[in-house]
């Protein structure tokens, strides 16, 4: 659970956009989305080896730039 503590004559204003910067680090918000509607597991893996692949995709060509 994330909490903010009202510090002494803060803003309401102030206070809400230290709220959802501190959501948005936790990224409480993308799992929430995330785990919005029921995923299947072979959906999971598939999406687990797309992101796996731009990951080693990626690694190469920043490999690449360096020679």
């Amino acid at each position: 659970m994330t909490k903010v503590i009202l510090e002494s004559g803060e803003s309401f204003d102030s206070l809400l956009r230290r709220f959802n910067k501190k959501v948005q680090r936790d990224r409480i918000m993308s799992e929430v989305r995330r785990r919005r509607f029921f995923e299947k597991p072979s959906i999971v893996r598939k999406r687990k080896k797309a992101a796996k692949l731009r990951k080693s995709r990626r690694q190469t060509y920043k490999d690449r730039q360096l020679y």
